[in-house]
């Protein structure tokens, strides 16, 4: 070797060998393989066409080049047989050694079986003098490049009628299990106005060739650099029909606007772009496009193959669909939304943006955006709600946010809310459901209503996957299954979309497993673990199926694509902690990122992350409810002029008292004076209910993970003490029995699952189980007389309610017909009270050695009134004939969206704040 000078001297009076001065590169072809690698023959070019034509000769009579490629020369031909001009494709030499003769006619005839209208089909193959060739009809027309060189830009309708007609062609192929890999102008071909795509043949040959990784030795690559898909730049090998998406997205984007999606002066510089880079919007360069076609091509074109449209055929549909709304991913910074997005959206695209920063070091790089917050107001007549079941969702990209929310008619259901629109929108068929929860790829929606089910996001009918035991936090998996746990005693369970429920990872005694969330790359699953009343976060590693404990107190974790477990800590503030994804566990200390962050009733922050790091958060106002009292006409009067969250109001005995709960604490309204007085005075108190003298209030308490029930004088002349707390699970639901000796109490989480129990005074120890089964049994009411036990259960795949004998727990009798939550008896017993979506009903019932319902009358709409499927958020006076009811007054519901929180977060010292970790 020589440097300096003295190189640059000795490179000029060189020359690669066969090359004649000024004229193309030599052509080489294969002697032999000696095993270690292939003896190669330098041919010049200008003997390749004589040597082709004599070995042809028998066969085919060539007539003149039409062209050269990276992969191959075409050469116009008369096929002697047949009498037709045909187009012959002879590989470049250095590719046939490559690919080796007897791999490439293997492939080339799965190639030739592909018959479909939109692709070139082939005619013949075979090797003469040393070249691999293959035949094909001779196009009497031109390519889309040479008519893209003509026009520049096609008419709107020509390129969208070209590309569905291509991603018919694709999506036959895909089926087949061929996959194109070099989709650009140059491989269409037009004739008489239909478009045909050319050169399958080389594309199966390499993709599937065992020797594919040595075309690099020869300076070759399958794919054009303009229209390579990411994945392709990267060199993976394990490709899929994606990646021709991702290219003829290119195409498009080029018929349409008259540019490829990146340009450069390089092959390096256009691939630094594809990986790094987004395009320019269709719409920035051409405002005449159709925006569902530009949103389209822009789905084509995104980034990761999870984000594209899942197969040629979708995208076809969606070009033809003018009303089609999926948005596009982030574009250059300078595109704007259309003015009805709004701040919100529009902020969340810049952070989108953000995230497929620039990797070149010729520029230094720029300073973290600084973290953004913003609130995000409901409309009107659509109110957030965050009852049991209630959940919300981001998309992978942060594009999408589905949640579950009220209308007017009190109907509960998902919503989705998208970039390009000013509100949500209700998804059909989605009534009573609840806990939504993204596909990786962003295409569907799964939630759980009488199952797990899913629906499309671009819209569509809900399917039915599988069935489960009641409510329960599910996250899907890149390998298309489904992952769920609901805080019960059996673990974590996996589910196929064909419906096949098998177990996933046992849990041990005393445990069970919370919140499941997929890593990327199906790499693990992160979730946590309660035992007692701690909640650790763990990772199931799904190569070796091993569990490990992250030694980190807390739960909800969520991964975040900066490297970060988003996860709420016991305090109940929202941390992060850096996370390796290869070795699956902590790299570094947390750090505080939210505060004040509402919590569900499942437990869990009611919070949504994407992957990209946006997070939105549950927020309500707490001044929009009034307490009511309501005649069976549902006329309603305000039994107090203050305003405030109220929930869960409960009638004294004797009617003259209501405890209620407000701003987590308990109160006592006095119907007579008027008068709203604070009874407990703990952290987080709900769920009244009275001693049947009247004497006392009982309520649910929630400190930390642990809940527990306490009591205390209603006249207030004694602080609180505990009445019933057990270590392993928490106590949900309580009521005394008429007699006052015993409570009936509701469960849930522990090994005990979600039951009832009835405890009696002198033994607490030992409770008996009234009901215990798979399915959700909430909402208990015993009887006046003491004789039976009401209560809801979705073991039919929705809420009904049912009555049994008790404590005996004998037959079980239907009391709902058509959905039923919240059962209330009346004082005297003859009627039982229930909600069915937006009506309160009276079930006027006959007790005797049985139980009958002699008729059901529906009282009047309640969709105004807060409602619990739960737990009763109403309660019936004395009399019969009025009920204290807390009506929402709506218009305060609202998200929080913060951006840029977890970019800011990367590299810095944690150290400082409290880690949160396991002692």
């Amino acid at each position: 070797t020589a440097a300096g000078a003295g190189a640059a001297d000795r490179r000029e009076r060189f020359q690669p060998i066969g090359t004649p001065p000024g004229g193309p590169p030599p052509r080489a072809t294969p002697l032999f393989d000696s095993g270690c690698g292939k003896l190669l023959a330098v041919i010049p070019t200008h003997a390749v066409l004589p040597r082709l034509t004599a070995a042809l000769a028998d066969r085919y009579r060539i007539e003149r080049e039409l062209g050269a490629g990276g992969m191959a020369t075409v050469y116009l031909a008369e096929d002697l047989k047949h009498r037709r001009r045909v187009a012959v494709k002879v590989l470049r030499p250095e590719l046939a050694a490559t690919l080796g003769p007897e791999r490439f006619f293997r492939e080339i005839e799965v190639a030739a079986r592909l018959q479909h209208p939109h692709i070139l089909p082939l005619h013949d193959s075979g090797e003469a003098g040393g070249f691999l060739y293959y035949v094909m009809p001779f196009v009497e027309g031109e390519s889309l490049r040479e008519r893209l060189t003509r026009e520049r830009q096609l008419p709107v309708a020509d390129a969208v009628r070209i590309a569905g007609e291509v991603a018919s062609a694709l999506d036959y192929a895909h089926r087949q299990g061929v996959i194109h890999r070099d989709i650009k102008p140059e491989n269409i071909l037009l004739h008489d106005g239909r478009a045909l795509v050319a050169d399958f043949g080389i594309a199966l040959a390499v993709s599937r060739s065992d020797r594919s990784a040595r075309m690099t030795e020869t300076g070759m690559s399958l794919g054009t650099p303009q229209y390579m898909s990411p994945e392709q730049a990267m060199g993976e090998r394990d490709l899929d029909g994606r990646t021709d998406i991702y290219s003829l997205g290119g195409v498009l984007y080029e018929m349409l606007t008259g540019e490829a999606p990146f340009v450069g002066p390089t092959a390096q510089a256009i691939v630094a772009k594809v990986l790094t880079a987004d395009p320019v919007a269709v719409a920035e360069l051409r405002r005449t496009v159709p925006e569902a076609v530009a949103r389209a091509t822009h789905v084509a074109l995104r980034k990761l193959p999870a984000d594209r449209f899942g197969t040629a055929a979708e995208f076809a549909a969606a070009l033809a669909n003018p009303s089609f709304t999926t948005p596009p991913s982030a574009v250059r910074a300078r595109w704007r939304p259309p003015v009805a997005v709004g701040l919100p959206w529009a902020l969340v695209l810049a952070a989108g943006a953000f995230i497929g920063f620039d990797r070149s070091r010729s520029r230094p790089t720029p300073p973290p955006p600084a973290v953004q917050r913003l609130s995000i107001r409901f409309p009107e007549k659509v109110a957030w709600t965050d009852e049991s079941g209630a959940g919300l969702a981001l998309s992978p990209d942060g594009t999408m946010l589905a949640h579950t929310g009220r209308d007017s008619t009190s109907q509960r259901r998902l919503y989705l809310r998208s970039m390009d629109r000013a509100d949500p929108v209700p998804i059909a068929g989605t009534e009573s459901a609840g806990l939504p929860f993204f596909s990786p790829d962003g295409r569907w929606l799964g939630f759980v209503a009488q199952g797990i089910e899913k629906i499309l996001v671009a819209g569509g009918a809900p399917e039915f996957v599988c069935k489960i035991p009641g409510y329960v936090q599910a996250t899907w998996l890149e390998s298309n299954v489904i992952v769920f746990g609901d805080g019960t005693d059996f673990g974590l369970r996996q589910c196929s979309l064909r419906g096949e429920v098998t177990p996933l990872l046992a849990s041990d005694s005393g445990e069970s497993f919370n919140f499941p969330h997929g890593l990327p790359g199906d790499r693990g699953v992160i979730f946590s673990v309660r035992r007692g009343p701690v909640e650790r976060l763990a990772v199931l590693d799904l190569r070796t199926r091993t569990r490990t404990s992250l030694e980190i107190v807390g739960t909800d974790p969520r991964y975040v694509a900066t490297g970060h477990v988003v996860y709420l800590s016991p305090d109940g503030l929202v941390r992060a902690v850096p996370f390796d994804l290869k070795g699956l566990a902590p790299t570094g200390e947390p750090r505080v990122i939210a505060e004040g962050v509402p919590i569900g009733q499942n437990e869990g922050a009611l919070m949504a992350v994407s992957r990209a790091g946006i997070v939105v958060a549950a927020g309500q106002s707490s001044s929009q409810r009034a307490l009511e009292l309501v005649d069976r006409a549902g006329s309603g009067q305000r039994l107090y002029p203050r305003l405030g969250s109220f929930l869960e109001p409960q009638f004294s005995p004797d009617g003259r008292q209501i405890a209620v709960a407000l701003e987590g604490e308990i109160w006592l309204a006095d119907r007579a004076q008027g008068a709203l007085t604070r009874l407990s005075h703990d952290s987080l108190a709900l769920r009244p209910f009275w001693t049947p003298d009247g004497r006392q209030v009982a309520y649910v308490r929630q400190t930390g993970a642990r809940v527990e029930l306490r009591i205390m004088p209603a006249d207030g002349t004694a602080p609180a003490k505990p009445l019933l707390g057990w270590p392993n699970f928490s106590l949900w639901e309580g009521l005394f029995t008429p007699d006052g000796g015993s409570l009936v109490v509701r469960t849930t989480g522990g090994p005990l699952r979600r039951e009832m129990w009835l405890v009696s005074g002198d033994s607490v120890a030992k409770p008996i189980s009234l009901l215990a089964s798979a399915a959700d049994e909430v909402a208990p009411a015993v009887s006046p007389d003491g004789r039976w036990l009401a209560y809801a259960s979705n073991e039919s795949g929705h809420y009904e309610v049912y009555v049994r004998s008790f404590p005996g727990m004998g037959a079980r009798y239907p009391v709902s017909l058509d959905g039923g939550t919240e059962p209330v008896w009346s004082r005297r017993g003859n009627e039982l009270f229930y909600r069915s979506g937006p009506k309160l009903l009276a079930a006027e019932v006959r007790v005797g050695t049985g139980f009958e319902v002699v008729r059901r009358t529906m009282l009047f709409s309640n969709s105004d009134y807060e409602g619990d499927p739960t737990h009763a958020g109403y309660d019936v006076a004395p009399d019969g004939v009025h009920f204290v009811m807390v009506r929402n007054l709506g218009g305060a519901s609202f998200f929080t969206v913060t951006l840029n929180q977890f970019v800011n977060l990367t590299g810095r010292d944690a150290g400082a704040v409290h880690p949160g970790r396991a002692p």
